[in-house]
C-alpha cells in the first residue's frame, strides 16, 4: 500500500502551485497550519542548495478533533502533511500523505473511519489540482 498521493503539474510557477494546493485544501475543509521551506532551512542551518520543497501541514479540525476523541497520542500524527517540490524547473509534483496508511501502525478500530475520511479528502485534493493543471 503506497503511503501517499500525488500528482504532476507543469508550466505553473513554484508559488502558483503553492497557491493551488493551499486553495484545494481549503476547499476540503484543510487549514494550513505549518509552511516549512526546505529549502530556505537547509540553506540557513546546513549552507547547502536544495530545490524547491515546502511541508504545508494542513488540518481539517473537526476531523483532527474526531481522531483526537478516539486516540488521545494521534496528535504524534497531526497535521496531515503535503509536500510541494520542483526538482525540474517547470515540473511540480504535489503529495499528500495517506492518513488510512499511516494510521495501520496504530492499533484501535475507531480510527480507521476517521483515517478512511480525510484519506478521501486528501485524494479529493489532488484530484483538483490535477484537474486545475
Amino acid at each position: 500500500m503506497a503511503y501517499y498521493f500525488s500528482t504532476k503539474l507543469k508550466n505553473l510557477t513554484f508559488k502558483d502551485a503553492i497557491a493551488r494546493t493551499t486553495e484545494a485544501l481549503k476547499s476540503e475543509g484543510f487549514g494550513v497550519l505549518t509552511d516549512i521551506d526546505k529549502k530556505a532551512s537547509l540553506k540557513n542551518k546546513l549552507n547547502v542548495d536544495f530545490y524547491n520543497y515546502k511541508i504545508l501541514g494542513a488540518c481539517n479540525p473537526s476531523l483532527a478533533y474526531n481522531a483526537l476523541q478516539e486516540e488521545d497520542k494521534i496528535g504524534t500524527m497531526l497535521p496531515c502533511n503535503v509536500i510541494v517540490q520542483e526538482k525540474e524547473k517547470g515540473i511540480i509534483e504535489v503529495t499528500a500523505v495517506d492518513p488510512a496508511a499511516s494510521m495501520q501502525a496504530v492499533a484501535n478500530e475507531k480510527l480507521i473511519s476517521v483515517a478512511d475520511t480525510v484519506s478521501e479528502k486528501l485524494k479529493k485534493v489532488i484530484q483538483k489540482i490535477q484537474d486545475n493543471a
